[in-house]
Order: C-alpha cells, then structure tokens, then sequence
C-alpha cells in the first residue's frame, strides 16, 4: 500500500467530518476512515470525473462518489458556464428530468435548487421520465441546457449526471470540454450558491408526455397494417424504469391494443429486484418477459433500460423459440423497414442520411446504399449523432440514427436515443412483417441473403477500481505500441487509431488523417473483411472487444451452419488477440 497515497486520501476524507456535511455523511465517513483502506482509496483518491457527457459513478460518500455535494459543485460548475455563455440573455432556463434509481430524485431537486440559487430557472418533471423526454423538453420549453440523473443501464450502486444542451443533444464540442474545466475550478462547498429560489421551479408533467407522444405517433409509417394487426401480442417490460407509462402508451398511440405486461418488473425500483443488471443488452434481463411470452403465445418481446433510452428484443425464431436479438440486428431491421416504406410512399429525394457509430454493423451502410441514402459515421456515442443532426440541419434530413448497444432514433424532435419512438417502429415493423406472412426473424434472414450474413459480437472485460484503471490503460497502450500483425489467421491491413486521429496501411506503409474528433479506441482491418474494435468504456471499468465478421447464406436452410461458422471465427480472433 502506498502511504504516501493513504496518508492524502485520509486528509481529504477528513474535511468530510465537517459541519457543512450532513450527519449520515459524516457518519459514512466515519466508517470508511476505520474501514479497510482500499474502499477509503477508492472513495476519496481523486474528485469523481466530470467527462464530456457529465458525472457517472457509485453512489456514497467521497470525493470519487456519486453524492449532493458532487453533484452541486458539478452544477454551480455548469451554471457558471451557462450565466458566462448567455450573459445577454434575459433569463436561462434548464429542463431535468431523472430515473427510478436510488437517490435519482434527491439529486435532481438538489441540481435545481442550485440552479435556481444562480438565477436560472428550472423546468423539473413532477415524476420520474425517459431520457429522450428530456431531450423533447428542452426545445420545447426553449432552454439553453438539461440534465437527467440516470446512470442508464449500470447496476444498482451507479447513478449519474448527463449534461444537455439548447438542441436537445448531448453537449458536444466546445460546449463539453469549456463545462469540464468550469466544474474543475469548483474546489469545494464554499463556492456553491445554496441559497435556493424556489418559485423559480416549474413542475412539468403530463402536458409534456402529452405533446412528446403527439409527435412520437407522427412516426407511424403503416397506419393501415397497425389497423389490421392490431392485436399484435407484444409483451413489455420496463424492467423497473422510467418507460412504465410512456411506451405502452407509445404504442397505443400506433393503434397497438393488445400490450402485455410483466407486472413484477413494471414497480419503479432502483434495487431492481428481478434482475441482477437491468441492462436490456444481457439475455438474463429479458428472462421473465420471454416467460410471459412464452405463456401468452407473443409475437413480439421488448424491454427497455431505466432511463428508456436503449430496447432490447426477442422474437420467434425458426424453431419458434424465443432468442434476443443483439443490437446491430434490430439496428437493421429497423432501418429496412424504415428506409422500404420511406421509399414506398415517395418520401425520399436524395438529401436524406442515416448515422451510425464507428462499431456498428456495416450491414446498415449496404441498406442505405440499396436506397441511396446517404450514410454517415461517428465515433461511439449518440452525441455525435445528435451533433451532426445539429450540423445538417436545414440542408439534409436525419431519417435516423443507431449504435449497437441498443440505441435507436427516428425523427428529428428527439437529439438522443429514444426507446418509446424505438419500441413503437420495431412493432410495426413487426406487424408489417405479418402482413406480409413474415416474422422480423425472417426479416432478418432475407436480409443476411441479400446483403451477407454479418455477424458482431461484443466481449467485455470489467476492471474496478483504480487499479483496474490501470490495467486497462495498460492493455490499450499495449495494443497501440505493438499492433498486431495478424489475427485469426488473417493479416491486418488497416489500423485506425481515433487518438492519434491517423489511419495506417500495412501494404503501403503509408499513414492517412481520419477526420473524426479524438477517442480512445483502435480498429483492425482484416484482409478477410472482419473488423475489430477496441476502446475502454466511457461509463463503466471495462475494456470493450467489437468483434464484427462476415460469411455467405445462401439460403435459409444454411442459416444455423453459417451462424455456427462465424461464431468460432470470432472466438478465433478474440484468442488471438488474448482475451
């Protein structure tokens, strides 16, 4: 143990005991100063990082924890940025809406009044809302900036702080790194505004779900085949989140009636009681809703994250059972269905495009391509989508965006992923599919025989604490110094490297600029078309392995066979790379 490091963290838990900190705080602190030592590190090390998109982490006590005194320095950081940015303005409002977590509704008001203790005014939903209604909110109501608390699909211990700005989008640059050194600058408690002015705050509700879902049934591109199947049998779950009452209603507005649910999972419980991570993307998430469907003989399957800005599926497969898609597979039948009735109903005119993340299947650039659609790529996040919405705006039209970790947007009045507006288009889709006696299984399959069969696939290795962090630095400074030369086999032709914003060809030798805004992540060009992706988690301790490769069906009959094939490829190539 170094004491040097101990003997700091110590003095900084300390002033922690002091009068300015409430009782429970204090005690907490107490106990951690007795406790062992790594959890005391972990704690109070250093000040819990304000990133690009906001504050993340566990909840406690400690400079390094998810509190009200983290979260009231980060936001007389952000007033500070919003009153220097707007000083001409007459008056600055913010929207903020939170999820069901623990403490999620503490922190929110405590974000309030300290906005209002700066002057500025706060539109604060009366319960808690999905992220995406955020985002609807702010250009609603015309303000410079929002927050919601969720710490999205992270387990129970996380919450989190996502920063907003006018468009609706998360901030970008230069919004982002000029918020990150304003937040630096707050020290302590002493230069936090405290003195709240209440009548400041205007509660929001359900005036806003009403005009939100108003634009979400704007959506509707089959109104006709909704009609015709509308006792499609959907089950949703929203897995103890925020999508409870807005995604049933989302699809009720389509014309959906026969929605089941999985009442267990629909009580809002930060603990999240039936799952161990309520994160859509893990089969064991969608377990009881797969049940039930099972039960009432479903078509469809649905279940959204805390904040309901991610969906995950299952549909029926060949066999009739029931299997999870993953997040690129949705991404395309989503985009299919959506480009195909675009094009049926003579709305394309050449100006539109579609947005996809730099780790998201390749199968939706050859969809875009089959329409002549535009498509365009960012480094991971939806703020990049949401920032070329902004940028394109009034030139092109966004028809929409997706990433692989189960994030999908249609329609411009959002600025982030939105599962309500997602889970109503993937049932119609899925009823679209019906009329035409298909299934989105076998949607999918004509897909992979008129494109090729990509399969992607996403390993994680999870390393907490600081020592974690390390590790994992480690692991990306060793891929960047000693590239590998081959994997699987196969020779790496490309190597991107998004930090160093420079692309590498191995047969020319020669280094090209990449024109994307900097990011830790790494990206290897196979000679045989697979890609492989690398970056550390942004949210959580992971490091992240985008294993994307591709084969041939030719017919459906093969579909198991060729799935099976690609499947021990990329087990291949992940041993090759050491993991």
């Amino acid at each position: 143990m170094d004491k040097e490091l101990l003997e700091t963290v110590k003095k900084r838990a300390e002033i922690w005991l002091g009068p300015e900190y409430d009782e429970k705080t204090r005690h907490e602190v107490g106990l951690l100063l007795r406790g062992p030592e790594n959890e005391l590190i972990d704690s109070f090390y250093t000040d819990l990082e304000f990133g690009t998109g906001g504050l993340r982490g566990i909840m406690g006590a400690g400079t390094n924890r998810m509190n009200i005194y983290t979260v009231s320095m980060a936001t007389q950081g952000l007033s500070n940025y919003l009153l220097k940015q707007f000083a001409q303005s007459d008056s600055i409002s913010v929207a903020i809406a939170y999820d069901c977590r623990n403490n999620s509704r503490l922190f929110a008001e405590t974000a309030a009044e300290i906005f209002t203790a700066n002057g500025i005014d706060v539109y604060l939903f009366d319960d808690l809302r999905p992220t995406p209604e955020l985002s609807f909110a702010i250009r609603h109501y015309g303000c410079r900036s929002g927050l919601v608390i969720t710490a999205s699909h992270n387990p129970k211990e996380y919450n989190g702080y996502k920063v907003y700005w006018e468009d609706g989008g998360q901030i970008i640059a230069p919004h982002d790194t000029n918020i990150v050194d304003e937040v630096k600058k707050i020290k302590g408690l002493k230069q936090v505004k405290r003195d709240a002015d209440r009548k400041r705050i205007r509660m929001i509700g359900e005036e806003t779900d009403r005009l939100y879902l108003e634009k979400v049934k704007g959506m509707s591109l089959s109104p006709a085949v909704v009609e015709k199947h509308k006792d499609l049998r959907i089950v949703f779950t929203p897995i103890h989140g925020t999508a409870v009452k807005l995604v049933p209603m989302g699809l009720e507005a389509f014309g959906f009636r026969n929605i089941i649910n999985v009442p267990e999972q629909d009580i809002t419980d930060g603990n999240f009681p039936t799952v161990v991570s309520p994160n859509p993307e893990e089969t064991a998430a969608l377990q009881m809703a797969i049940a039930r469907a099972e039960e009432t003989d479903a078509d469809l399957v649905m279940g959204t994250d805390p904040d309901a800005d991610r969906v995950g599926v299952a549909v029926k497969d060949n066999n009739g059972k029931f299997v999870l898609l993953n997040g690129n597979q949705t991404a395309s039948l989503l985009l299919y269905y959506i480009l195909t009735r675009w094009s049926e109903t003579g709305r394309l005119t050449g100006k539109e495009y579609i947005v996809k993340t730099i780790v998201t299947s390749e199968l939706l650039a050859d969809i875009s391509a089959k329409y002549k659609v535009e498509c365009l790529d960012v480094l991971t996040g939806f703020k990049f989508i949401g920032g070329l919405m902004r940028r394109y705006e009034g030139e092109k039209t966004f028809i929409a965006g997706f990433e692989e970790s189960y994030g999908y947007l249609a329609g411009d009045f959002v600025r982030d992923k939105d599962a309500v507006i997602s889970c109503a288009l993937i049932a119609e889709a899925a009823a679209w599919a019906k009329e035409q006696g298909r299934t989105l299984f076998d949607m999918l399959i004509d897909l992979y025989i008129e494109f090729g069969f990509y399969r992607e696939s996403l390993t994680s290795i999870v390393r907490k604490g600081k020592t974690g962090a390390d590790e994992i630095t480690a692991m990306m400074d060793r891929f960047r110094a000693s590239p590998p030369e081959t994997l699987d086999g196969s020779p790496v032709m490309l190597i991107n490297d998004y930090l160093r914003q420079n692309s590498f060809d191995s047969i020319s030798q020669l280094r090209h600029d990449i024109d994307l805004p900097k990011s830790n992540v790494l990206q290897f060009f196979l000679k045989d078309g697979s890609v492989i992706s690398v970056r550390p988690s942004g949210t959580e301790p992971k490091i992240k392995f985008y294993i994307g490769v591709r084969g041939r069906l030719d017919k459906k009959e093969d579909y198991e066979i060729v799935r099976d094939q690609l499947a021990e490829k990329t087990e291949k190539i992940l041993k090759s790379l050491g993991v």
